[in-house]
């Protein structure tokens, strides 16, 4: 994954490719002017923004490896076995550094203490454990956690403060601007003809990156059913039209009203 393969996010990019790349990198240089990079980042926003991608894309990018995880999965209804799993997880990271961790869903993993009921205080002793390991990679300096969530404020306060998930990022939805980077990066080497995607990047206004993403694809499947229908025989006369991406937004746009 490579940052031009995500579309729009400038900021964001730039702001991870300065404080992340550059200290697994460049260590030299943040040894000689005793800058600190930070040793975890929160991508907060809607769904579909693209947190996952840029995760992977900080990996890709630093030449480092990358371990995903999604929260629940590390929980468990044995006792000490989510705090086993946690620890497990950053043993790994170590042991494959220079190495990101992406935990999704981090909230449910790490939600404020004392807001879980009957869960006999597994959800307190995860966090505690969390925040040991966190604390635990200050001497670590290639281990880096990036965590993500839809909901910032279910997540315990202490995860938030200096030293642990210090750089907080919000990844909201896309301009327009974005919208059509998207649009170009997912459109990017297939036959379309006549289809102006900067119209259709006005007209998705409080689409995200996820469903722009649908867009293009549903519009591709959409010119494969007039292309079958046609009873065509050579695949390279096959072309997604305008006519393809209007059909494609109406039975998106008739879901995305269902929802």
């Amino acid at each position: 994954m490579t940052w031009e393969e995500i579309g729009g996010l400038e900021t964001i990019k730039q702001t991870l490719q300065e404080s992340v790349e550059g200290a697994l990198l460049y260590p030299e240089l943040y040894q000689q002017t005793g800058a600190k990079a930070p040793r975890g980042i929160l991508l907060w926003g809607p769904p579909g923004t693209g947190k996952t991608l840029l995760a992977k894309a900080v990996a890709s990018q630093a030449r480092a490896n990358f371990i995903a995880v999604n929260g629940p999965e590390l929980m468990s209804r044995w006792v000490g076995a989510a705090e086993q799993a946690v620890r497990e997880l950053f043993t790994k990271a170590r042991q494959a550094a220079p190495c990101v961790v992406f935990i999704d869903e981090i909230d449910t993993l790490a939600p404020a203490r004392g807001s879980a009921q009957g869960d006999s205080g597994v959800s307190d002793r995860v966090v505690g454990q969390l925040l040991t390991e966190l604390d635990g990679l200050q001497g670590c300096t290639n281990v880096l956690l990036v965590g993500a969530t839809n909901r910032p404020n279910a997540l315990d306060p202490a995860l938030l403060r200096a030293g642990r998930l210090d750089l907080q990022l919000k990844v909201d939805l896309p301009d327009v601007n974005s919208r059509l980077s998207i649009l170009q990066v997912h459109n990017q080497g297939r036959p379309i003809a006549q289809v102006n995607l900067a119209e259709w990047a006005e007209q998705t206004e409080g689409w995200n990156g996820a469903d722009l993403a649908l867009l293009s694809n549903q519009a591709a499947l959409e010119s494969i059913r007039r292309y079958r229908a046609q009873e065509q025989t050579d695949p390279k006369l096959i072309q997604i039209t305008g006519n393809d991406f209007e059909m494609a937004f109406q039975l998106l746009s008739e879901q995305k009203t269902k929802q």
